[in-house]
């Protein structure tokens, strides 16, 4: 591949993109995303490895638990992030599309997302918006947490949502943000939803009294009473913000 010269603002925010999508400790030059997206906009694998780097220097949260990305970045780095972070809505589909556009494939084809039921029009360009939204949202949760559920350790893909810890419909301002998401299986996320568990601001596991009335079964000791107390396994950024659990603790849990 020829060299390229300096990275331009829409090859930068793909790769803002990118250091959302991918384990910040699984990113080098040979991970099939770095390869796929590099591919795309024309870069090396190398050289988008080295900008998620970059990205990661920026991540105060990387930097509390003591992960650090390269030491030296741009200043575009520095004006997408301040940009963007923060403002994932915007992040998300502006992202995308130009993921699209680079790619010369529609946005719904390169987030895989399902419109066929979807008709012409203005409903149309509102629910493809919301449904790249939502597989971005889905993308940057998960592989955040390693795609592994964050109570019991269960890596099915299948089996795993980004669950919202504020509820998609309670604020709209945080519900793409990453920090406002956790990597749990379907029955676990189910029971988070309902509040019959949830986490508190130390991370820890709470599991409803409710659940008191079904003690003596056994699935029940397996699938929720053995976990009370209990840490969950934490994400290596995006971790989630402690005013968004302590809502879901005081809001959500029923106590």
């Amino acid at each position: 591949m020829v060299a390229k010269n300096n990275w331009t603002r829409e090859e930068t925010i793909i790769a803002f993109n990118v250091y959302c999508k991918i384990p910040f400790k699984s990113s080098s030059k040979s991970n099939p995303t770095i390869i796929k997206y590099a591919d795309i906009i024309g870069r090396s694998p190398s050289a988008l490895n080295m900008k998620v780097g970059n990205f990661g220097r920026l991540d105060p949260e990387l930097k509390k638990q003591g992960i650090v990305g390269l030491a030296h970045g741009s200043k575009l780095e520095e004006e997408v992030w301040d940009e963007f972070n923060g403002n994932w809505e915007k992040l998300a589909f502006e992202s995308e599309q130009l993921i699209a556009k680079f790619s010369n494939r529609p946005i719904e084809e390169v987030s895989e997302i399902e419109v066929e039921d979807i008709r012409e029009g203005l409903e149309r360009e509102s629910v493809v918006k919301q449904r790249v939204n939502q597989s971005f949202f889905r993308s940057t949760v998960l592989s955040s947490y390693y795609f592994k559920c964050c109570i019991t350790g269960l890596s099915i893909p299948d089996f795993l949502v980004a669950s919202h810890i504020i509820p998609w419909s309670s604020n709209t301002e945080q519900r793409l943000n990453p920090r406002n998401g956790l990597c749990l299986n379907s029955i676990h996320d189910k029971a988070f939803d309902r509040g019959f568990i949830t986490i508190t601001p130390e991370f820890n596991i709470r599991v409803s009294k409710i659940f008191g009335d079904f003690e003596k079964e056994k699935a029940v000791q397996d699938f929720f009473i053995k976990y009370e107390n209990q840490k969950i396994n934490l994400p290596d950024k995006f971790l989630p913000a402690k005013e968004f659990l302590d809502y879901h603790y005081h809001n959500i849990f029923k106590k």
